[in-house]
């Protein structure tokens, strides 16, 4: 069962969503949060394995209870930020800070459960036009400043290439078709990549396969 806790300043937003997931046999909503403060106290309480989390609300922002609640939390807590917009100032402080992707608020019904199963099973919801958006934002950012540069040659030659096509946001199948390896083969990879390189998720996969020059905004078409 996937526990859920979903954070929006909106009753009726987090309404619908408790009601869209709760239907759904494998999921239970376990908690609702109208601010990023609450958000911080109802994860710790709660000990969800995904949070919907809005963006722009009363009482600590999104961005920085994402912060707060994946550097507190067990590994394995997932974040999917909320937004109105496709890309806002704030996403790409999000994914670096460990969210597993976005969604817009309008987002189809459906796109909303497989994306907290995507994420939940260690995936992210980033499709190839959001993440052309996205590397956009860091193209015009910089690189973020790290404490201890991340290495990329500790990876294969085989990883580089794959965390390069995650970049670029291709799913394990097509990886997989790309490279003619089985989709099974493409999951490890990105795996031991991740695990390499002290990474929570493919969300910061792509941030760093844009970072470490592995792909460029130019190379998304």
């Amino acid at each position: 069962m996937i526990r859920i806790l979903v954070v929006d300043d909106q009753a009726l937003i987090r309404a619908g969503f408790r009601a869209l997931l709760d239907a759904e046999p494998d999921m239970d909503v376990v908690g609702e949060a109208g601010s990023g403060s609450a958000a911080v106290a109802e994860a710790a309480r709660l000990a969800p394995d995904v949070v919907l989390m809005d963006i722009r609300m009363p009482g600590g922002d999104g961005l920085e209870a994402t912060r707060t609640i994946l550097g507190a939390h067990r590994e394995g807590l997932k974040v999917i930020i909320l937004t109105t917009f496709e890309l806002d100032e704030y996403v790409t402080g999000a994914i670096r800070a460990g969210a597993s992707g976005f969604l817009v608020k309008d987002t189809e019904p459906e796109d909303l459960v497989r994306a907290v199963r995507a994420v939940h099973d260690g995936d992210a919801m980033l499709s190839p036009s959001v993440t052309r958006r996205l590397l956009t934002r860091l193209a015009a950012e910089g690189p973020a400043e790290r404490a201890e540069p991340i290495n990329v040659g500790v990876l294969t030659e085989r990883e580089r290439e794959v965390v390069a096509l995650v970049g670029q946001g291709l799913n394990n199948a097509e990886i997989a078709e790309r490279l003619f390896i089985t989709p099974l083969t493409a999951k490890t990879h990105v795996s031991r990549a991740m695990t390499k390189l002290d990474l929570r998720d493919r969300a910061q996969l792509v941030v760093l396969a844009y970072e470490s020059g592995l792909v460029r905004p130019g190379w998304l078409g």
